[in-house]
């Protein structure tokens, strides 16, 4: 069996905590990493009957897409809800691991598994992720290059996917003249200069750029560094924010409101609709969870229908007051990030094998109980 830090490493594998955003609290909050591993539950919500259901399945790892730490806590005492919570993992030896905003993206993510739920064919991102690059380019002395470059690598410049120390350099003839004030570290004061230099190419991430300037700065010999810094596009991805597909046939919007209805597991919310019944329903693009953020993007990618949750008044009536609108359709949050569970379960199970069990919870935890309906 498995330990809880290589079953970890095995879900940061499939989710990377990097990829969550800043706001965010993921990782495991509970456990031991040096405690086996041998039957997984995965949950939406860290919430008491979950945990529940946890220990009487025998649960070893509890692994939930929403944080039980988003926000702040004073205390973990037994008598408030988290706290409970915490004790009663703690207790049973159960360990809590949390995959949120770095599970939303990528491919077997929340949004990806939605669209699969949904029966979509030829899904990809809607909003791709990519990290932009800079491009760094350096002129140095011949003799230097081998000290400035080593300066930049260690802050992180050169590395492109499974290497580092990249870089290319190309030969050439550097000119220059220093004037009254220059403290030349080659040539003197009112004389043109010219040196045998080498211009250094490299690339790194933009959040490294400060770091690989300093580190280039201090390297180089000159003291008036000649060098230039070159945002790029990102690189194209398979991660990206929500999803857009195809439906294998056209179908009426009341019949694919229908549809997702049923494809959803069931819960006791409302599933709410704008637009014309009859219209006709193809290119369907959606983002687990609350997504009111992409519908300015899917109506620009053409879809017919955008599938989400949490929508509010004003974006919608704002939105649908437009001529060409596509149809909205917002389903509740637990069902749309549900759909993720199964996924990341077969997707563990088939990293890890026969070593660990999986299950995934059915408990409906929704907030919402009941709707009247008019």
């Amino acid at each position: 069996m498995p330990t809880l830090r290589e079953v970890v490493v095995t879900l940061d594998a499939l989710y990377d905590p990097g990829w969550a955003d800043d706001w965010d609290a993921v990782g495991t909050v509970v456990g031991d990493p040096e405690a086996t591993v041998e039957k997984v539950l995965f949950a939406v919500d860290p919430v008491q009957a979950v945990v529940d259901e946890a220990v009487a399945w025998g649960a070893d790892l509890l692994v939930t897409h929403h944080p039980l730490f988003l926000k702040g806590v004073t205390t973990v005492a037994a008598n408030t809800p988290k706290g409970r919570v915490v004790h009663d993992l703690i207790a049973h030896g159960i360990a809590l691991h949390t995959c949120h905003t770095n599970a939303d993206s990528p491919p077997l993510g929340v949004s990806e598994s939605m669209a699969f739920a949904l029966g979509l064919q030829d899904v990809r991102p809607l909003d791709v992720d990519g990290e932009a690059t800079d491009k760094w380019i350096v002129y140095v002395p011949q003799q230097d290059v081998d000290r400035v470059a080593a300066a930049m690598h260690n802050a992180g410049a050169g590395a492109i996917g499974d290497y580092d120390r990249a870089m290319f350099t190309s030969p050439g003839t550097g000119y220059f003249r220093p004037l009254d004030g220059a403290s030349p570290a080659i040539g003197r004061v009112g004389k043109v200069e010219s040196v045998d230099e080498a211009c250094v190419q490299m690339i790194a991430a933009p959040r490294v750029r400060e770091g690989v300037r300093a580190a280039m700065l201090a390297a180089h010999p000159y003291e008036e560094v000649a060098y230039e810094v070159i945002a790029t596009e990102p690189r194209p991805s398979d991660r990206g924010s929500g999803r857009i597909g195809r439906l294998p046939e056209v179908l009426p919007l009341a019949e694919f409101a229908a549809s997702v209805r049923a494809r959803l597991p069931e819960h006791h919310s409302a599933v709410r609709v704008a637009g014309d019944p009859g219209a006709r329903i193809q290119t369907v693009a959606l983002c687990g969870g609350s997504g009111d953020f992409l519908l300015g993007m899917a109506q620009a990618a053409g879809a017919d229908v955008y599938v989400t949750s949490d929508l509010r008044h004003h974006p919608i009536s704002e939105h649908r007051e437009r001529p060409d609108a596509c149809a909205v359709i917002d389903v509740p949050h637990w069902a749309a990030e549900w759909t993720w569970l199964p996924v990341a379960a077969r997707a563990l199970r088939g990293r890890l094998g026969d070593t660990v069990e999986t299950s995934v919870s059915t408990i409906v935890t929704d907030p919402w109980t009941f709707t009247v309906s008019s």
